[in-house]
């Protein structure tokens, strides 16, 4: 540690610290464009400029110069000062004085750094230069007279996402910032992009000119459109979300989020469900909450709890599916599914089905084996925490399954189940890397457990684990990738008992319930089958619906989670549901009531405390204690491992859920990133 003093202040710091930091610690703001703490250093804006004593009498850039012991900084002296100025008066020689139509009003640092650290005049009146303004897709607005060449953007294109698209051309007043070819970026974090922007040149699309930031309600929530859980905020403006922008997590997302989850936000006013609907005469026709309710309580009538059944989707909160559990207990069925894909998963113990090692753990990781995932795809922002622990050094990475561009190396293994027989055996050279490797992990993905032998696949892979010296005490390196953020939380909560839903939909039961399920054919189920589908969307389970119930989408209630690494979180209501949807759990409640069977809950915190009755991993909210491996027997064996290769699970990124495929934004990143087919190919 380093012993600097700060403006009187004395502070100790890491060997290895920059003077920047050393200011932080001391509770100095230094101001600064280009550098950012998760970004290697640039050091080109010249504006963090501080004076050190008993070096040359100049000002130094705070973020390139490293700290040394007894060092002596001042950050605010006359010399600083007039330095700070002249750095704020050459940026804006040239950038355009548009601030009232510029988007980043009210959040940019430019303008807030102006009136802290700049002057009051400028002597420069030679016309300002312009640069052409790049077309970066659908999601991401160039007006690159603005820039003021941090080259934040080029250092996160190239060291987070992992995908070297960005970049400058030309030199001194002619050079530019942008794609070296013009086309859309093809990064699942480009969105990022916005938020590290100092200045209003890269700015969100799809929010052009439409509201500032002080008109506007923030609920911090947490997202759902994958599994990781990242921190979100959400901001409303009346009865619309008008942006959702991350929030920083350092065990989970950091200050990053998926492009989808940032920009799918306007699918959650198109194609929604805002009253009941029944099937009369094979039409749906609008219908008011006491017809639909009665609708279902005639068509139970005589039936037996062994032909009723209920699927849980893949974005539901635990709350609803808590309470879909109880009125299916009160009907006398079991039959509850929560896997759509079919995924062959053994709920006997949690560790089988979490992402053990936990995301924030990777980094503690040093050596990495995928099977049957795409993390890339699936969830992107564990594959930039991949991506930032093979950076660190020493991270051997493969992967068996079908080959992909995952923004690092790796060693490819093959594509078939197979494959994983060469490491058991220890006859590949993979095997010595996690052989010889203190904390080595293994990440199973659904495209493993969705086949048929899925479950072969996955006591294989706990087998490879245990082999590999994956399931210690202290370390446990076993991890399942899910994609549906309300998997976790279904299985914890019992909701994969009795039938399938291959079953239940090829007629194994009279009435099924589906809330929120739209990720399998629902045209399969047979017209004997009364299906009551309970949602957001009219997407493919409202379509088969014979009663459609109204619900809320994430954004519109408060609800539960669990994230893949078993971290629960809750979401908050940030708006209400449109016309006379509501709260999921509220309509379980009120038509347990109408069928004379009434749940015992009739608060929110009851139902929570009914979720934590159920299982008590509920009870601990936003903490996820480290933990090895205790018993390291394997998931029970299921048949033989087929030789088909794997298949990827996610064929378009950008639709995924009822929400994303309801979007117009996802839909234009879609089109952009669709392959050219050729005219002769035509």
């Amino acid at each position: 540690m380093a012993k600097v003093t700060v403006d009187g202040i004395e502070v100790e710091v890491p060997n290895g610290s920059n003077v920047l930091q050393a200011c932080e610690a001391a509770g100095k703001e230094i101001p600064r464009f280009c550098y950012h703490e998760r970004l290697s250093v640039a050091g080109n804006c010249r504006m963090c400029l501080v004076e050190i004593e008993k070096a040359p009498p100049k000002p130094f850039a705070s973020c390139a110069y490293p700290v040394a012991d007894g060092m002596v900084v001042h950050t605010d002296t006359p010399m600083v000062r007039a330095a700070r100025r002249g750095v704020m008066e050459f940026l804006l020689i040239n950038h355009p004085l548009d601030c009232p139509i510029c988007d980043q009003g009210g959040e940019c640092d430019l303008q807030d750094q102006a009136v802290g650290y700049g002057g009051d005049h400028s002597r420069y009146h030679e016309s300002k230069r312009a640069v052409v303004n790049p077309d970066l897709g659908p999601l991401v607005k160039t007006i690159m007279t603005r820039c003021i060449h941090c080259t934040r953007c080029i250092r996160f294109s190239t060291e987070i996402a992992g995908v070297s698209e960005m970049g400058a051309t030309s030199r001194g007043e002619s050079m530019a910032v942008g794609t070296y070819v013009e086309k859309a970026l093809s990064s699942e974090l480009s969105g990022n992009l916005i938020d590290i922007c100092p200045v209003g040149a890269l700015t969100s699309k799809p929010y052009a000119f439409v509201a500032r930031p002080w008109e506007l309600k923030k609920t911090d929530s947490v997202d759902v459109l994958d599994a990781v859980g990242s921190a979100i905020r959400v901001d409303t403006r009346g009865a619309e979300v008008l942006r959702i922008l991350p929030r920083i997590n350092e065990d989970v997302n950091e200050e990053w989020l998926a492009d989808k989850s940032r920009f799918a936000l306007d699918g959650l006013k198109r194609r929604r469900l805002d009253t009941p609907w029944i099937k009369r005469d094979g039409r749906l026709v609008r219908a008011s909450w006491p017809e639909a309710f009665a609708a279902i309580e005639d068509r139970l009538r005589g039936v037996s709890g062994e032909r009723i059944g209920a699927v849980a989707g893949d974005l539901c909160d635990a709350e609803s599916m808590v309470a879909l559990k109880d009125v299916m207990a009160s009907l006398g069925s079991t039959n509850l599914d929560c896997r759509q894909d079919g995924a062959a998963i053994d709920a006997s113990r949690r560790e089988f089905y979490l992402f053990n090692t936990s995301i924030a753990g990777i980094e503690e990781a040093d050596a990495l084996l995928i099977v049957g995932a795409n993390p890339r795809t699936e969830a992107p922002l564990i594959n930039a925490r991949i991506r930032k622990r093979v950076l660190m050094g020493n991270f051997p990475v493969a992967l068996v399954g079908a080959a992909a561009d995952l923004t690092y190396d790796y060693a490819h293994l093959g594509t078939q189940p197979g494959d994983l027989g060469s490491l058991i055996e220890g006859s590949h050279a993979f095997a010595k890397a996690l052989e010889t490797a203190k904390k080595p992990m293994i990440i199973v993905g659904q495209g493993a457990l969705t086949r048929a032998d899925g479950a072969a696949i996955l006591a294989e892979c706990w087998k490879l684990a245990a082999q590999a010296n994956m399931l210690t005490p202290d370390w446990h390196g076993f991890n399942v990738l899910h994609t549906a953020a309300a998997r976790v939380g279904a299985l914890d909560l019992g909701f994969a008992t009795g039938k399938t839903l291959a079953h239940m939909a090829r007629g194994g039961v009279d009435v099924l319930w589906l809330l929120g399920a739209d990720e399998f054919d629902a045209a399969q189920i047979p017209p004997s089958t009364f299906v009551v589908y309970q949602g957001h969307h009219g997407d493919r389970g409202a379509a088969r619906a014979d009663v459609i119930l109204p619900g809320a989408a994430y954004t519109e209630k408060d609800g539960t989670y669990v994230s893949t690494e078993g971290r629960v979180q809750r979401g908050a209501m940030a708006l209400f549901p449109p016309g006379e949807a509501k709260e999921d759990w509220k309509i379980l409640r009120a038509f347990s009531a109408m069928i004379g069977k009434p749940l015992p809950y009739d608060t929110l915190d009851a139902v929570r405390a009914r979720l934590a009755a159920v299982n008590p991993v509920f009870s601990v909210i936003d903490a996820l204690p480290r933990f090895g491996a205790g018993e390291t027997s394997g998931p029970a064996v299921g048949g033989d491992i087929g030789s088909a290769p794997f298949a990827p699970v996610v064929a378009n990124y950008y639709m995924t859920d009822p929400i994303s495929r309801a979007s117009a934004t996802m839909a234009a990143c879609t089109a952009a990133h669709a392959p050219i087919t050729s005219i002769a190919a035509e």
